[in-house]
């Protein structure tokens, strides 16, 4: 019994370092081959979280005769270190020495391994458990069904799951996260309600599987139920259980029942503040998420997204680019949903420098560049007008969906390339991607723009004879829109007319500013009354319809509609540019004298116009109201948005730099014109993105060539 001090002294080793001082001191007592120690030594160096492996296989292979279970730890060994390979060589070797695998066997080989070695060896192993008669066995019953949901076969843990004759919680929480992790809710509902039915009794594990289940189903009755089983059992609340409550009631919209709970937590963690920030970004409290994510101690990359997202949702840009910068800032590493947030801002507000960055940063920074981000910088590209690089990122990307595709011919359409928008359409039905709803109004966009009427009415019946996709009102109202800019006003009434749905008001709205273009006051007044009654304070429709009067010499109706305007108190939309230099985005609003640079701004528009008028430029006053003087009219037309932009512009940059310039309106027939001239003039780029596509103004031609 000399050994048995050692023995003990073994069951109280802490690390590696003192398993080989004892090893040393066994090896030197001379009872090192004593199969008590050896079977010690090497659970140990197996089990331990210090645990070493090649320690643990030279000690195995000298041992003359390994019992099944030093095998059985040496394979346990290999699937804790995630070498499943080695495992199943392990368990091979195992049977070459004629040994009969037991009921640890299985458990421990299946637990460790990957996707891909579960798809490879999976059903193989499954036919050993049933040949040495283990199927029946709980433990090893739980491993096959981990294994099958790891490799992505539900069905297959479907199967082992219902054949089984003596399933534990265990069993049921595996089955029930399998369905979760493939997004297969209702299943998990399913499963849920069949296990209290057969009388088997949740764990906390359990309730809070089927609470992630019932939040992404927002299925607040189920969870409300669960919630009253919680309580109605005595279940101790962890912090696991209260974050998916938490998250139930938020999903829900119930955030007052979501903050409730919330603040009646006695811990939180990272996951519970993110939940309750995401919550209120849900249900368009952005301020009051941005609240709560400034409270917090600790963030991830997930909350500094949650965050970023909620202004995307709201249009806030300006905002969602301000918290990346502090974000960076924090040395949170963002993740490629992130970076699509960021590159989404970046392409709204047109800022090609930061999203050129950002670009760099991926690469910099290691990110997984996804299709995910693929897109995302394809539509960033595009949106600030820079087709040639959204091309070059669209042709080297690794993998294709339709949303690349459809990102690309919508691109090329607004940015007046409607015959290379078109083919892309082509090649993308070549490649045998099938087009959705917004591939076609890309499409159709692209015969709108560019006039191409006939291959517009084909490409709209096309639609449901060779794709089955049913024409939205979106669809209908491209239709009004290209019928109506190419003078065709009564087919697009027709349209609408004949529609199978209610018409909105963009599609009245296509109609309006087809007759603005046409000089058609009738059917203008007509749409205006449709818009009206749908939006009763668009004061755009007013305006729209006054300009329509003048260019018709219709004064009495203009007047009458000016009165009404004055004595609704309806003002015309202030338009907005907004421009980028160096990284940073500037705002105009018409009239604009708050910028910091004001004063130089309106002395460089100064010299431009007079410059301009020298190369021929006359003011364009067709759509200012004309109770105005003749020199009112002209000083509005001087204070617009877009020209205070390009005149900042050409102050802030270097000859030769594109100007790119976002505008929130439909760019006026004036500003349309000194655009041209400026490119003209002083040899430069402009890219304005309006409200319905983009103008590429150079050596004095736009790229709409006056079709907007």
């Amino acid at each position: 019994m000399e050994n048995l001090p050692i023995s003990r002294l073994f069951l109280n080793c802490k690390s590696m370092e003192q398993l080989r001082q004892l090893h040393a001191h066994s090896i030197k007592k001379g009872i090192i081959s004593h199969p008590a120690l050896q079977n010690r030594i090497v659970a140990f160096t197996c089990a331990h979280e210090s645990g070493d492996m090649m320690y643990a296989r030279c000690l195995f292979d000298d041992i003359a005769e390994p019992s099944v279970f030093v095998w059985n730890v040496m394979i346990r060994g290999y699937s804790r270190i995630n070498c499943p390979v080695d495992g199943i060589l392990m368990y091979l070797a195992m049977l070459r020495r004629n040994l009969r695998p037991d009921h640890y066997t299985f458990p421990f080989l299946l637990k460790g391994f990957s996707r891909d070695i579960a798809l490879e060896c999976g059903k193989e192993l499954h036919g050993h458990v049933l040949k040495y008669g283990f199927d029946s066995n709980v433990f090893v019953q739980n491993a096959l069904v981990n294994m099958y949901i790891s490799s992505g076969l539900i069905d297959m843990a479907r199967c082992v799951f219902d054949m089984s004759c003596d399933r534990d919680v265990v069993t049921w929480n595996a089955m029930i996260s399998g369905y979760n992790r493939i997004k297969q809710f209702n299943e998990s509902r399913k499963l849920f309600n069949k296990m209290v039915d057969m009388g088997v009794l949740p764990t906390s594990v359990t309730i809070a599987l089927v609470l992630s289940a019932c939040s992404k189903l927002k299925d607040l009755d189920t969870g409300k139920q669960i919630h009253k089983f919680i309580r109605d059992f005595n279940i101790e609340p962890n912090l696991v259980l209260e974050n998916t409550l938490i998250d139930l009631y938020a999903a829900c919209g119930e955030m007052n029942v979501s903050l409730k709970i919330f603040e009646s937590m006695k811990s939180r963690d990272v996951i519970s503040w993110t939940t309750i920030v995401k919550g209120f970004v849900n249900s368009g409290q952005v301020d009051l998420a941005r609240k709560y994510f400034d409270q917090m101690s600790e963030r991830d990359y997930v909350s500094w997204t949650a965050m970023i997202d909620g202004y995307l949702r709201v249009n806030r840009f300006k905002e969602a680019l301000e918290l990346f910068r502090k974000m960076q800032t924090s040395k949170t590493k963002p993740d490629e949903f992130t970076i699509v947030s960021i590159l989404t801002a970046c392409a709204n507000l047109g800022a090609l420098e930061l999203g050129e960055w950002i670009r760099t940063y991926i690469d910099k920074k290691n990110i997984k560049n996804d299709t995910f981000v693929g897109n995302a910088l394809v539509d960033m590209y595009f949106k600030c007008g820079n087709v040639e690089k959204a091309l070059k990122v669209f042709n080297r990307m690794p993998q294709r969906d339709k949303y690349t595709w459809t990102a690309v011919i919508v691109g090329l359409a607004i940015n007046g390339h409607g015959q290379e928008s078109l083919d892309m359409f082509s090649q993308m039905l070549k490649a045998s991607t099938t087009p959705d709803e917004v591939t076609y109004i890309g499409v159709l966009c692209a015969c709108t723009h560019t006039g191409m009427v006939e291959k517009g009415r084909r490409f709209f019946a096309n639609m449901v004879s060779q794709h089955g996709i049913e024409p939205n009102v979106t669809h209908y109202g491209c239709m009004v829109d290209l019928l109506g800019r190419a003078g065709h006003l009564k087919e697009a009434y027709e349209v609408i007319q004949n529609m199978p749905m209610k018409p909105n008001s963009i599609v009245w709205g296509a109609l309006l500013g087809a007759c603005r273009v046409h000089k058609d006051s009738e059917l203008a007044e007509m749409a205006a009354k449709k818009i009206l009654k749908l939006e009763p304070e668009n004061g755009a429709v007013y305006v729209l319809l006054c300009n329509i009067y003048a260019a018709c010499n219709k004064w009495e109706n203009l007047r009458e509609l000016r009165q009404m305007m004055m004595d609704k108190g309806i003002k015309k939309t202030p338009g907005c540019s907004l421009v980028e230099m160096n990284g940073m985005v500037h705002e105009f609003v018409a009239g604009d004298q708050s910028h910091p640079l004001s004063k130089e701004i309106y002395l460089n528009l100064d010299k431009i116009t007079s410059d301009l008028k020298l190369a021929g430029y006359l003011p364009d006053m067709s759509e200012v109201f004309l109770d105005m003087g003749e020199e009112d009219k002209e000083s509005a037309l001087y204070r617009h948005s877009e020209k205070l932009a390009i005149a900042f512009g050409l102050i802030n940059s270097k000859p030769g730099v594109t100007i790119r310039i976002i505008k929130n309106l439909r760019m006026c027939v004036d500003c349309h014109r000194m655009a041209k001239l400026v490119s003209k003039v002083y040899k430069r780029e402009i890219i304005v993105r309006d409200r319905t596509r983009f103008h590429h103004f150079k050596q004095g031609s736009c790229s709409c060539k006056d079709y907007w």
